[in-house]
């Protein structure tokens, strides 16, 4: 059994405990990538075009013998219509709103995915490839008392997190915040953020005190899915887990 600190909201160890056997799940990142990409499958919305784009106009062809093309033309000017290959016409081949773009994955290997996403967090060597920053001298995944939980202002999360030695990470994702590339801009997603520390808690209480933090995530044990273990697919996000959040985690089966 791996043994690691628990962190007082001081920043001091108070004990050392023993992770729980989901920790030792093997490392299985082709697993963690297809659950993720299952996931962000089903995740899209159906789209298509209306299948009457481009076809209402009263148009017709001249047939052939008059050495002229036979593209339907408008029944009131000259003007071509209806076909693909025209200016306003429909398209050749458009999407399709009763397209099923839905994935499937036996539920042991999705099980296999996320407690392998899980175990990746106690691995200092993927949580740095990762790109998050945190002091060498912690444990990982931080394990906190459970007092971290009853914090209500944002600004003694921030200095929790500045004494326990990961509060960089939040400074790495503010730093990386830029504008999308693309049209996106134009809809909605302007701006493009990096992940930074995944809290995984049993009270709502340190979700709101941690709403502004860029980059941060705060579930609860029962509610944890690749999503927020692996984000993009890859795993070893910096994770802080509550102590009475550990029990129910090692209790996944």
């Amino acid at each position: 059994m791996v043994k690691v600190n628990v962190y007082g909201i001081d920043g001091s160890s108070t004990e050392k405990i023993d992770l729980p056997e989901v920790f030792n799940t093997s490392y299985r990142p082709d697993v963690i990538r297809k659950s993720f990409n299952v996931l962000h499958s089903n995740m899209r919305q159906p789209y298509g075009a209306d299948p009457y784009a481009g076809k209402k106009h009263a148009t017709a062809s001249v047939g052939k013998g008059r050495g002229q093309s036979r593209v339907p033309r408008l029944t009131q000017g000259q003007r071509a219509a209806l076909a693909p290959c025209v200016v306003g016409g429909r398209r050749a081949h458009p999407p399709k709103a009763e397209k099923n773009w839905k994935e499937k994955m036996n539920k042991k290997e999705k099980l296999l995915a996320k407690n392998s996403a899980i175990a990746a967090t106690k691995n200092k060597e993927i949580v740095t490839k990762r790109g998050h920053k945190f002091d060498d001298k912690i444990t990982l995944p931080v394990i906190v008392e459970d007092k971290f939980e009853n914090i209500k202002k944002t600004k003694d999360v921030i200095k929790a997190l500045d004494k326990i030695g990961v509060y960089d990470d939040i400074i790495r994702a503010a730093n990386g915040k830029h504008i999308r590339a693309g049209k996106g801009k134009t809809r909605g997603r302007k701006y493009k953020t990096p992940k930074s520390i995944l809290i995984i808690s049993k009270k709502d209480e340190i979700q709101k005190s941690s709403d502004n933090l860029i980059g941060v995530d705060v579930v609860k044990p029962e509610q944890i899915n690749i999503n927020h273990l692996a984000p993009g697919g890859d795993a070893g996000r910096l994770t802080i887990i509550t102590k009475s959040a550990l029990k129910e985690i090692g209790g996944t089966k």
